[in-house]
């Protein structure tokens, strides 16, 4: 699944996870994850993401590789937010190889940039039972407090405007060419992402189902 941050790719990837029954793996999850257990490589991942910034691709494919090498994605699984960056994608290819693998489809949700900065720089979370909320699409019964809890609403450093055009600016240089790589090996699968969430799911089922004729 690839695309801008702010595009849909953990919404759809989770849908098309539940459509194929395959392990939803997404890198910036796996980061988080390293990030809650204070490990080395979570802390340090830490202050690239902070910033808007990629993490340096030696960290991402190691955490990726390990994780798809469990026993859940003996059959396949969705990649979200992974590749990034030409180098990864090879990297990916090379792995997959030696696994006696390889990449069926990648699918890019397109959203305008104009679109993509007022759904992050809207999104909200509660610090204690980290329920999201968008200032736009679904605010708070009351404006800095969590509906369910009463808990205090934050807004996350990289969903901060300034951060967000970064983070966008940061994705069309160093994710376009990943697009062209699987555009030439005719893997490229482009989705319409300023749709319902349904809608974008009905495409890419279509999309994927038109594939294997």
């Amino acid at each position: 699944m690839l695309g801008a941050p702010g595009a849909g790719k953990g919404t759809q990837a989770d849908i098309l996870s539940k459509e194929l029954n395959l392990p939803h793996i997404a890198s910036g999850d796996l980061f988080r994850q390293a990030l809650e257990k204070r490990t080395d490589v979570g802390l340090l991942a830490k202050s690239y993401m902070d910033k808007g910034e990629l993490v340096p691709d030696e960290i991402t494919i190691r955490m990726i590789l390990e994780r798809m090498d469990q026993t859940d994605c003996a059959s396949g699984c969705l990649f979200d937010g992974f590749p990034r960056t030409l180098q990864q994608a090879k990297a990916l290819d090379q792995a997959l190889k030696e696994r006696g693998r390889t990449v069926d489809r990648a699918i890019y949700i397109e959203v305008p940039d104009e679109e993509l900065v007022k759904r992050l720089s809207g999104r909200w979370l509660c610090r204690n039972c980290q329920t999201p909320y968008h200032i736009r699409n679904s605010p708070p019964r009351t404006p800095g407090k969590c509906d369910k809890c009463g808990g205090e609403l934050y807004q996350r450093p990289d969903d901060r405007e300034d951060t967000v055009k970064e983070r966008i600016n940061v994705f069309l240089a160093q994710t376009v060419p990943v697009l062209d790589y699987y555009e030439k090996q005719g893997k490229l699968v482009k989705v319409n992402g300023s749709l319902g969430v349904q809608r974008v799911a009905r495409d890419i089922v279509s999309a994927l189902e038109a594939g294997k004729e």
